[in-house]
């Protein structure tokens, strides 16, 4: 089975890429690798954070890998909180935090609460670097509900659905959720 370095440090996510590719790929930690430092992710944009983390993880290692950057951006706030999500409450901020700031800055938003979610994986091969994104569109819920998943998954309904992403079961998030469709793009670049 082929050995693939994954530049996380988020177990949410790690978890979720190595179901989506079980049986396909055997996928690589970075806590497995040895690197235990926080990878910067300054970049003003979700490929180019992707980039950041695939290319240091590269050059520090000597290792072929990819890494991902996610951002959820809300119609109503003009694209936010998009490539500050996971540190739009503060820089030490909660998942839990980053739900309650959103909820509050929406609070006197009408449904529906347009947004979308967005992946963009950066992998680093022999053949060079590439990118792969993946999106949902859906919207923002008025409180929270569901307890699978991490992040925003408690307040994102996927369109079509009634359930959020947090009253899913992993399966069925991954079917067609924004890192769902960039693993799959992924595995298919991986596959030819």
């Amino acid at each position: 089975m082929n050995k693939l370095i994954f530049a996380t440090n988020n177990p949410h996510k790690l978890q979720e890429v190595q179901q989506m590719l079980a049986g396909k790929y055997r996928i690589v930690s970075l806590e497995e690798l040895g690197c235990h430092e926080e990878i910067p992710e300054t970049a003003d944009s979700l490929q180019g954070n992707a980039l950041m983390k695939a290319r240091y993880i590269h050059q520090k290692y000597g290792v072929y890998c990819f890494a991902d950057d996610t951002g959820l951006e809300v119609e109503a706030l003009d694209g936010a909180p998009g490539v500050y999500s996971a540190r739009y409450a503060g820089e030490h901020c909660s998942p839990a935090d980053n739900r309650q700031k959103l909820l509050a800055a929406l609070k006197e938003v009408a449904s529906p609460r347009k947004a979308r979610f967005r992946t963009v994986i950066a992998l680093i091969d022999e053949k060079g670097e590439h990118c792969f994104e993946g999106a949902v569109e859906g919207e923002i819920t008025t409180a929270e509900y569901g307890d699978a998943g991490f992040g925003y998954d408690p307040i994102f309904k996927p369109d079509g659905y009634q359930q959020t992403f947090a009253q899913m079961t992993g399966e069925q998030k991954g079917e067609i959720s924004h890192r769902g469709k960039a693993i799959q793009n992924l595995a298919e670049y991986l596959n030819q």
